[in-house]
């Protein structure tokens, strides 16, 4: 399936979770989605949903990673 990652068109295999597509973006490393949030079709998901939330074709998500600074 085809999905729209932060902007970017990217080919997906059927079943694949918003969970799933948070650790492609961030590298999957332990503690790596620690100030991650997710948009889904423009609507926040929460984080205790990112494994149940399956992706369709034509989603667009978006990943988002809080940044401290001035």
């Amino acid at each position: 399936m085809k999905v729209i990652i932060n902007g970017e068109p990217r080919e997906l295999p059927g079943g694949t979770s918003v969970a799933d597509a948070v650790a492609a973006v961030t590298g999957g490393a332990p503690g790596a989605a620690s100030g991650v949030a997710a948009a889904l079709n423009d609507e926040v998901v929460r984080r205790s949903a990112w494994a149940g939330t399956p992706l369709k074709d034509a989603d667009r998500l978006e990943v988002l990673t809080a940044v401290q600074g001035g």
